[in-house]
């Protein structure tokens, strides 16, 4: 049984991940204009296609931000490991999902830090879309 071949291959797998993580690092550089959040990884090659890494400053509980984008937003996404728990927010973008499903979850997370406060930037879901559609 070839898992894959039904998403046209392993190659196409991996360009979908590789798309869909592009597209959530540039919603968060957008995000992160007024300076309360970056990308955790500093330089390009560090960045992952599995998962993002999103560091906050100092007063900004990640914690927060998973409980409100779960409880009040139905979207998940996880908190900082290591050194990094309750300092940053992970959002994963591997598995069986879609650009539909990474803009939603987007959305969710985007929603629930300005619930919360957390000064984000104007912009990062229309330029999370352009990216896809540009890149479909």
């Amino acid at each position: 049984l070839d898992i894959f071949a039904e998403q046209g291959g392993l190659s196409a797998v991996v360009d979908r991940h590789r798309r869909l993580a592009s597209a959530v690092q540039i919603a968060v550089r957008c995000w992160g204009q007024p300076g309360a959040l970056e990308l955790n990884a500093l330089h390009e090659e560090q960045l992952a296609n599995s998962v993002t890494c999103i560091r906050l400053a100092d007063g900004i509980d990640a914690n927060e931000i998973v409980r409100v984008a779960r409880e009040q937003f139905n979207v998940t996404i996880g908190t900082g490991v290591g050194e990094m728990w309750g300092r940053s927010i992970r959002i994963g973008h591997m598995g069986d999902l879609n650009a539909a499903m990474v803009l939603g979850a987007l959305g969710g997370v985007e929603a629930a830090m300005r619930s919360l406060g957390v000064p984000v930037g104007s912009g990062a879901l229309e330029a999370a879309a352009i990216h896809l559609a540009a890149t479909a």
